[in-house]
């Protein structure tokens, strides 16, 4: 996955607000690395949301009935292929991941789409 990110502005710089710390970070990732391994662990070969075959977490990807709108309904005005809709939803677990969260919510899935790279520059 790619995203763009743009330059931060120097007064967002300069603000005081501590941002997460890199060893947080960290933490936060290992542990949803751990949370995969364990969701994962009856596949030979899948270890991570990314090698998961979609309609496996699409059936198994605890997605509450908010998230499962709000997907159908983006992939049908983004017009996405079954690769494209599925790539959404491994992201959106992964985000869930990262939050601690057992199950896919709505802001997992709206963030997921935030980050597709093949939507129009404006």
């Amino acid at each position: 996955m790619t995203v763009r990110v743009p330059a931060v502005p120097l007064r967002v710089l300069a603000d005081s607000v501590p941002a997460e710390s890199s060893s947080a970070i960290r933490e936060r990732v290992e542990l949803a690395r751990a949370r995969q391994a364990v969701r994962y662990r009856a596949f030979a070969t899948v270890t991570c949301n990314a090698h998961v075959h979609g309609r496996w977490l699409d059936t198994h990807g605890c997605l509450d009935a908010a998230s499962r709108e709000l997907l159908a309904t983006a992939a049908s005005r983004l017009s996405l292929s079954a690769r494209g809709y599925h790539r959404v939803l491994k992201v959106a677990r992964t985000i869930a991941d990262l939050d601690g969260d057992a199950g896919i919510l709505r802001r997992h899935v709206t963030e997921a789409l935030h980050y597709r790279t093949d939507q129009p520059e404006a």
